[in-house]
């Protein structure tokens, strides 16, 4: 069983035209696993509908607190690029479940996104990746403490 946390971020915002303004709504998983045609057991907990930006220390308490607590050892996080790194370290001790955070960098209700790409790399690397933190991005896996995001290439690249 894959224990999926919904956090918010881009992956799950609306845009609302009337306003020009984003908000983050219901995930799509859902929707997106039962497409995809996964038949690996899941669900599905919702912590939060957050921007990355607007994540506290708390929340990442909440966070961990919630993976720490459950039963599975395979985990996959929904979280918002921009500080996906920040929890990635805040859950680096919990050191007996495989642990995988990713996002998108355009909603997944946005016809161009990345974010069903995504969501199936991090199936699959939940899968086969060893006890650890991971954020899994556009096709790459990087370790919790030793990636970044690169704001003017609008992607993941590992620290140093």
């Amino acid at each position: 069983m894959i224990h999926l946390f919904t956090t918010g971020g881009t992956i799950d915002k609306v845009y609302h035209d009337a306003n020009s303004e984003f908000e983050v709504g219901d995930s799509l998983l859902p929707e997106l696993l039962a497409e995809a045609n996964v038949t690996t057991p899941w669900q599905i907990t919702e912590l939060c509908r957050k921007d990355s930006l607007e994540l506290t220390d708390h929340d990442r308490a909440t966070i961990r607190a919630a993976v720490a607590a459950c039963s599975e050892q395979r985990v996959v996080i929904t979280h918002g690029t921009d500080t996906m790194d920040q929890t990635a370290v805040a859950l680096s001790d919990i050191r007996d479940k495989v642990i995988v955070l990713f996002g998108a960098m355009q909603p997944a209700r946005m016809r161009r996104s990345d974010a069903v790409f995504n969501l199936g790399f991090a199936m699959a690397a939940v899968s086969l990746l060893p006890p650890g933190v991971y954020i899994t991005m556009n096709g790459e896996v990087f370790e919790a403490g030793k990636v970044r995001k690169n704001l003017r290439a609008g992607r993941f690249e590992p620290l140093g």
